[in-house]
């Protein structure tokens, strides 16, 4: 069954609407691992829209499972990933205008920069991960660029009007892990996942961890941060 990580990106959302804020992050990720979180994602953007250097920090000392910090390839964020040593880095895609990350890195046109920035995280031992499109010639891409893992951008099955749409993308993500897995590559997945549509997600073979944040916090506040935890992590369990 696969993991679970749980991304608090938009508890930090809230906390900056306030200053000073009542919202612990600390906590708030305690409360994850707590109720059966396997990981804890933050994503530090270049803005420092939510996430900051020092919640960074912070976390590294306090987080007991893994830290997967999800960061851009610019060469600041490169640095401070490196001294920071997450357990994990996820390179993502990052637009200043975007809402949320909107799409998969382009591993072919960013060859350079992104092997470039693979070597550096890696020299500091710190695991490398890609988040790409479920698609065939980008996981080929990324496992020439150095990486172990990749993390399978789950947006267009997510955000699928029709029963068509939605079949067609779980077996484009399918048919991408397998060949993945083919190539020796441990396959995480993410973006748009929710209580309704995750369980499709979780029964695909060779899915090592699913990543979630959004609907999570969402649903904490009616639930509370601890029950939407742990019924994502139920909803996770259940083999198809």
């Amino acid at each position: 069954m696969p993991k679970l990580g749980v991304n608090i990106d938009h508890v930090a959302t809230l906390r900056q609407q306030r200053k000073p804020s009542q919202l612990d992050l600390i906590l708030a990720a305690k409360l994850c691992e707590l109720s059966g979180a396997d990981s804890i994602v933050v994503h530090l953007r270049e803005d420092r829209r939510h996430i900051q250097e020092a919640d960074v920090r912070a976390l590294r000392s306090s987080v007991n499972t893994k830290l997967n910090l999800e960061m851009s390839v610019a060469e600041e964020i490169v640095r401070l990933a490196c001294s920071f040593k997450p357990d994990q880095a996820t390179l993502v895609p990052e637009r200043r205008q975007e809402l949320t990350t909107e799409g998969g890195l382009d591993v072919i046109k960013l060859k350079k920069k992104i092997e470039g920035s693979v070597k550096k995280l890696k020299k500091q031992g710190i695991d490398v991960s890609l988040f790409i499109e479920p698609d065939l010639k980008q996981i080929r891409a990324a496992k020439d660029a150095g990486v172990s893992i990749i993390e399978l951008h789950t947006g267009a099955y997510a955000n699928s009007d029709s029963l068509a749409k939605i079949k067609k993308n779980l077996l484009k993500i399918k048919e991408a892990t397998s060949y993945a897995c083919g190539l020796g590559l441990i396959v995480n997945a993410g973006h748009g996942l929710d209580y309704n549509n995750v369980c499709a997600i979780a029964g695909l073979s060779h899915i090592y961890e699913l990543n979630i944040g959004y609907s999570i916090v969402c649903h904490a506040v009616f639930v509370g941060l601890e029950q939407a935890v742990r019924q994502m992590k139920k909803l996770v369990d259940i083999q198809l």
